[in-house]
């Protein structure tokens, strides 16, 4: 009896989860449209007469045109970039806070590996490159979308580039460092580490997450899917997207798996089948982004990755928990977005199965009970595991000047994970606090005094 109503219970909080997440989309979504459509009338009745005002020189399209260094802003899981969604910005119009920022637009869902090579090719142009050992392991093409012309075509140790990224858009930023350092980009040999000069992340997921097993990856081996989760009926929508393959709808909003050629007019219905009963297609393979998300995925990636001694790097981690009689309960009712309440809670008590190893040597569960919602507080100050990197725990913004390369210096702020993106009015001047505060520390703190000469470079 007491599995029969433990069993309702989740289905009920399927069902809940699963409605509050459509509904989230097709708000968004539905607000894309009608922003889009609301332009479109303005446009056309009132249709200025003036012609449009000459491109300033130091544009996007050309970032280091005064020696600028230009600023990336990288969106997370389930993310958009500039083009997507129509005038709607995943960064709630903070790019415009700046004169030199790009928003690349990546797959939304694609792993954090793919995420990196296709963050290179659109700052320096070409066509992606997943690399080939990569794409037939994964069975996806090796070549993806071409950039004719990149964003930031002249980026080199010389004219390095600031980065800040949400979410999992930190760790993409990492292992795209790591890949430089690597010199691992075909026809691009002269690569290194201090192309980076700054890495900012707003909510950074750089040790996983619990929230994975709760949405439904196996704590087991954090790769697998549990077979009835939020996470498998994703997997089902995902799949049947882009198997509809409709071009306007793809152009407006994509979750980034074209390289895995799952359109009807390439594998027609026995090729839908083979990706929804799990034989091919990315979730096969296991080359998504919820993998390299849960705990053990967050390792196997950190293991490679290193905190460089050139560059600069400042962690935001957001929560919205606190300590209630010696318990670990939501910080508040209304100040924390309803997609995100019951994740707080169900985050704040999770507890990893008694017959699963754990994750690495000394875990506890109480150290993961914090959270925003989406991702744990211990994940999103500094890289942790396997090996805890340099880090500065930081009250005030004035008390870590002048900025050290080579730190991981974070601050902890109270919010959840979406505070600081999408509606700018729900953070309020909070927004324009953090971004000022990132956007002013990449202009004025952030820098190489003299250039590094290759025999430096450690």
């Amino acid at each position: 009896m007491i599995r029969c109503w433990t069993s309702a219970l989740q289905l009920a909080e399927l069902f809940v989860s699963s409605l509050m997440h459509m509904g989230y989309g097709f708000y968004i979504f539905s607000t894309a449209v009608a922003g889009d459509a609301s332009q479109a009338l303005s446009d056309l009745l009132f249709k200025p007469n003036l012609d449009p005002a000459p491109k300033k020189e130091g544009s996007n399209e050309t970032p280091n045109a005064d020696g600028l260094p230009p600023i990336v802003l990288v969106h997370g899981i389930f993310g958009f970039g500039k083009g997507r969604l129509g005038g709607l910005s995943y960064f709630g119009g903070a790019e415009k806070k700046d004169e030199r920022v790009l928003v690349p637009d990546l797959g939304s869902l694609t792993s954090i590996y793919d995420r990196a090579r296709e963050l290179f090719y659109y700052l320096k142009g070409g066509q992606v490159d997943y690399g080939e050992e990569h794409s037939k392991a994964c069975g996806h093409s090796q070549f993806g979308r071409v950039y004719e012309k990149g964003h930031c075509p002249a980026w080199d140790e010389d004219h390095p580039i600031h980065f800040v990224g949400h979410s999992a858009g930190a760790q993409v930023v990492r292992v795209l460092q790591q890949m430089l350092a690597a010199k691992a980009f075909k026809g691009h040999e002269n690569t290194s580490e201090n192309w980076v000069l700054s890495i900012t992340a707003l909510s950074g997921a750089f040790n996983g997450t619990t929230r994975t097993y709760i949405d439904g990856m196996q704590p087991e081996d954090g790769r697998s899917l549990k077979p009835i989760s939020l996470l498998q009926l994703c997997r089902i929508g995902v799949i049947i997207y882009d198997w509809l393959d409709i071009s306007w709808l793809k152009a407006y909003y994509n979750f980034g798996f074209d390289h895995f050629n799952m359109s009807r007019k390439k594998i027609g219905v026995r090729g839908l089948i083979d990706c929804l009963i799990g034989n091919a297609g990315p979730f096969a393979s296991e080359d998504w982004i919820l993998p390299d998300l849960t705990l053990q995925g967050a390792i196997r990636l950190n293991s490679h990755l290193r905190t460089y001694p050139n560059t600069y790097y400042f962690s935001y981690a957001t929560k919205r928990t606190r300590k209630f009689m010696g318990i670990t309960v939501p910080s508040g009712i209304f100040g924390i977005h309803p997609l995100f309440f019951i994740r707080v809670l169900q985050m704040s008590q999770w507890r990893l199965p008694p017959d699963v190893s754990p994750p690495y040597k000394g875990y506890r569960d109480e150290d993961w009970w914090d959270n925003d919602g989406a991702l744990n507080i211990i994940s999103m100050t500094h890289p942790r595991f396997p090996v805890e990197h340099p880090s500065c725990h930081v009250i005030k913004d004035s008390d870590c000047q002048p900025l050290q390369p080579g730190i991981w210096y974070y601050k902890i702020v109270e919010g959840d994970h979406i505070l600081f993106i999408i509606n700018r009015e729900r953070a309020g001047v909070e927004f324009d606090l953090i971004y000022d505060s990132i956007f002013e520390r990449c202009r004025k703190h952030a820098f190489r005094k003299t250039p590094i000469l290759p025999d430096h470079v450690q």
